[in-house]
């Protein structure tokens, strides 16, 4: 995901289309609850002219974080669509967008920015659809998680059973 301007400017008639596939294992560094990463794959199109280059992309994968209550591992899809623009002549371009970057050196590197929109995705927290999972205890020392179906489906306690006839009799 790096280009020289010079690769760039090769396409600035046509536009460079993106479709890659890339691993971003560094991010679980920078964010120690992120436990598996996909390979995230990566579609879009670059608008390229003298001033700026412009990404538009697509972001793609899925990262594997712990439920907020089990701390079993939670597939989290990612999907996102965003517009990162490159300025290659600063003091000529006026921005009114939000996402505007300097190019440093002559290469434009989209890795540490695709990782940061990874980074924001992250949720505070994420919960598991499955509650009989492995990490979440079903019963304990005098107490175990029933269903509602198993509350319906229990029957009168014994010593209350002449209450019920009680009732018959009107």
């Amino acid at each position: 995901m790096k280009w020289t301007l010079s690769q760039l400017q090769k396409f600035r008639s046509k536009g460079l289309p993106i479709d890659e596939t890339i691993n971003m294992d560094e991010i679980k560094e920078t964010d120690p609850t992120i436990r598996r990463v996909s390979p995230i794959h990566i579609t879009g199109r670059t608008d390229i002219d003298s001033t700026k280059v412009t990404f538009h992309l697509n972001i793609k994968g899925s990262l594997v974080l712990p439920c907020s209550r089990t701390l079993v591992d939670v597939d989290y899809p990612i999907n996102v669509e965003t517009t990162e623009t490159f300025l290659l002549k600063v003091s000529e371009y006026e921005t009114d967008e939000e996402e505007v970057h300097q190019v440093k050196g002559d290469v434009i590197d989209l890795k540490p920015i695709i990782a940061e929109i990874l980074l924001l995705e992250v949720p505070m927290q994420v919960f598991c659809e499955d509650t009989k999972e492995e990490g979440a205890p079903q019963s304990g020392n005098d107490w175990e998680v029933i269903q509602e179906q198993d509350l319906q489906e229990k029957k009168a306690d014994p010593r209350l059973a002449g209450l019920a006839k009680f009732f018959e009799n009107e």
